[in-house]
């Protein structure tokens, strides 16, 4: 696909560069290694976590190489910069294991749905109650609501009556994190599951 300009020209070699650009990831920015950092005085930590003292980058970057390790600016902000003396590829290999564990033990919580209705019968309820049971047993949460039609509105406290019941049935595996509230014409209540013993 070619951009084409007034005069009549046209120009893909700016397409692909704003082809290219939207592509490229945003990464994190990694710390400053060896050569990189240029500051005067550094605040050195040995490879055993010992504090060698302030000492310029040209000296700690000496003592770095004589122990075949690297030299990484691990607080930037600080007067001076502190700086490490460490096997950096090492380090990244450990940090990159500890985030893919951390997500592989995350769980995120998702807020589910359950629409009931005033005039809603036993089976229906009994259905959506099952359903709740099982959103709850994956330890998420449940947002149940009823929407208000016509003349339902006048009688919202069939609705009251109908959260009541819902979260009583629920009471033994979710506790009401937030009860039954109108808002407009749909009355709204946030049930979480209770926490494991």
């Amino acid at each position: 696909m070619f951009v084409l300009y007034a005069d009549g020209y046209f120009c893909p070699l700016l397409l692909l560069f704003k082809t290219i650009w939207r592509c490229l990831p945003i990464s994190k920015q990694e710390p400053q290694i060896n050569e990189e950092i240029r500051d005067k005085e550094l605040r050195v930590i040995g490879s055993d976590g010992s504090q060698l003292g302030i000492m310029s980058a040209a000296d700690a970057l000496r003592i770095a190489e004589e122990k075949n390790l690297d030299l990484v600016k691990i607080a930037p902000q600080a007067t001076p910069p502190v700086c490490k003396i460490m096997d950096y590829g090492k380090y990244r290999f450990e940090q990159s294991k500890r985030e893919k564990e951390a997500r592989k033990n995350q769980h995120t919580v998702d807020v589910k749905e359950i629409k009931l209705s005033l005039n809603i019968d036993t089976h229906d309820f009994n259905t959506k109650l099952k359903n709740a049971q099982r959103f709850f047993a994956h330890g998420d949460k449940v947002k149940v609501s009823i929407r208000f039609r016509g003349r339902e509105m006048g009688h919202s406290e069939f609705g009251y009556d109908l959260m009541k019941k819902f979260a009583e049935a629920c009471s033994d595996i979710a506790n009401i994190e937030r009860p039954a509230k109108l808002e407009g014409r749909q009355m709204l209540m946030f049930l979480a599951p209770k926490p494991t013993k």
